[in-house]
């Protein structure tokens, strides 16, 4: 199942995305969960599953994308995470390199990204982003499919010069509209875990990226365990 959050006349909803539209979970399951991030929070996919065989409410021309989980509490990020990128950047320490990343840095599919007056090396990565399901703490690896809602695409912009500019990454990557994020959510029961995933960046239709994550240096069970440690880890991170 395939979901998503947007902006239909005004009014932020989420919902089921279908070949031909979207279906409106937001108005169909009145006001018990104000977005998707308090469907999950709830523990209530069963119910956006029982409707998941409606016809679409609203067509995608009358609709704007919102990132998925507009609000989330956290966006963590796992950089220097292939092989190929390390060898990019001769980055040589085994341990992963964390950084986070402002959930006011979001924006949605199809939305512009802003290239800031004062950067001049403006940089893209396409990533893919695994949604938390239900709250998580000190988890175990071999337990950390149990946490995993679904995944979604981001490109993790980046001004390469404010990056470096300062003793840390966060700055250089939460810039306004440094996260493109979607179209949607794909649910983690559409694939098997951890999936492996073909992911391509495209620049104006030429090739940039092609890689898998099944070649990530650091994995999703790894990820995910390692950042819950001493760390809470909510629905929507």
């Amino acid at each position: 199942m395939k979901l998503a959050s947007f902006v239909h006349q005004g009014v932020r909803s989420y919902g089921i995305v279908k070949a031909d539209g979207v279906i409106n979970l937001g108005q169909r399951l009145g006001d018990r969960y104000g977005d998707l991030k308090s469907l999950l929070a709830a523990n209530a996919l069963n119910e956006a599953q029982q409707l998941n065989g409606e016809t679409p409410d609203i067509r995608f021309d009358d609709l704007q994308f919102l990132p998925v989980i507009d609000n989330p509490a956290k966006i963590l990020c796992v950089g220097m995470n292939y092989a190929e990128k390390r060898k990019e950047f001769d980055q040589h320490n085994p341990a992963p390199t964390l950084f986070v990343r402002f959930a006011d840095s979001q924006t949605g599919h199809n939305a512009p990204v802003l290239k800031p007056r004062h950067s001049s090396e403006f940089d893209y990565e396409g990533e893919l982003a695994v949604i938390i399901g239900k709250e998580a703490k000190n988890v175990e690896e071999k337990d950390a499919g149990d946490y995993v809602f679904g995944y979604t695409i981001i490109n993790d912009v980046t001004a390469r010069d404010v990056q470096v500019a300062h003793k840390q990454w966060y700055f250089g990557k939460s810039l306004d509209t440094f996260a493109p994020m979607g179209p949607c959510i794909v649910t983690a029961d559409e694939f098997d875990f951890p999936p492996a995933l073909h992911l391509t960046c495209r620049v104006n239709g030429e090739l940039r990226q092609d890689s898998n994550t099944k070649l990530l240096v650091h994995g999703i069970p790894y990820s995910i365990s390692e950042l819950s440690k001493g760390m809470t880890l909510r629905a929507g991170t």
